[in-house]
């Protein structure tokens, strides 16, 4: 193996989705303040120090702008690019394929933008589970029906990935899940000892904050 490889597997990447249309809140929620702060920029505090790489997805050039105006890549001990959404409107898988695109390594994390509460601790205990023999990881809440509960917007997806979700996008299935129906998913229970519930709680409406 060469260390250009080994090196790309030490690399610690996290996908931010941003292109949703907020129907349910009204507005744009990263841009939203919470706490003081845009709401991204809470999940992106927690990012600090964990990973070396986040990419940034918008659905247009001018969010792109407005996002860059109160980003501050400086600000952060990893690098940041911003991404625009190759498929406008189609939901969070095109974003996901847009992300993965862009990374340097082999494997990136995802999360949502309207996910402030989301800790260092949950950053750590995901990337732990990564596992070459796997496509994703994907945390759960019930045994029972792994795929029905789990949690694909706080998952881990190889870039290996991209023509399956060109492929799906494709045939109009823009369902998450039933990406992970078709790759190599490694399921993670959310037991509240490694993984905690609070990790994913978010923001969909005004009532929520």
């Amino acid at each position: 193996m060469s260390n250009e490889m080994k090196n790309n597997e030490n690399i610690k990447s996290c996908i931010i989705l941003c292109g949703g249309q907020s129907r349910r809140m009204g507005r744009d929620k990263g841009s939203m303040i919470i706490q003081d702060k845009p709401m991204i920029k809470h999940v992106l505090s927690t990012l600090n120090h964990k990973i070396n790489e986040a990419i940034i997805v918008l659905n247009d050039q001018s969010r792109i702008d407005k996002y860059s105006e109160f980003i501050n890549p400086s600000d952060y001990s990893y690098t940041i690019t911003f991404a625009e959404d190759k498929i406008k409107n189609k939901g969070p898988m095109p974003g996901i394929m847009t992300g993965l695109s862009h990374i340097t390594g082999d494997y990136s994390l995802v999360l949502p933008c309207d996910s402030p509460y989301v800790s260092k601790k949950y950053i750590d205990a995901i990337f732990c589970e990564i596992d070459e023999n796997y496509q994703s990881v994907v945390p759960y809440h019930d045994s029972e029906n792994k795929l029905k509960t789990s949690e694909p917007l706080h998952s881990i997806y190889n870039k290996e990935i991209i023509p399956i979700i060109e492929d799906l996008v494709k045939n109009d299935v823009l369902h998450i899940k039933g990406l992970i129906e078709k790759i190599d998913t490694k399921f993670v229970l959310i037991d509240n000892k490694k993984i905690e519930e609070k990790e994913f709680r978010n923001l969909n409406r005004p009532s929520d904050i």
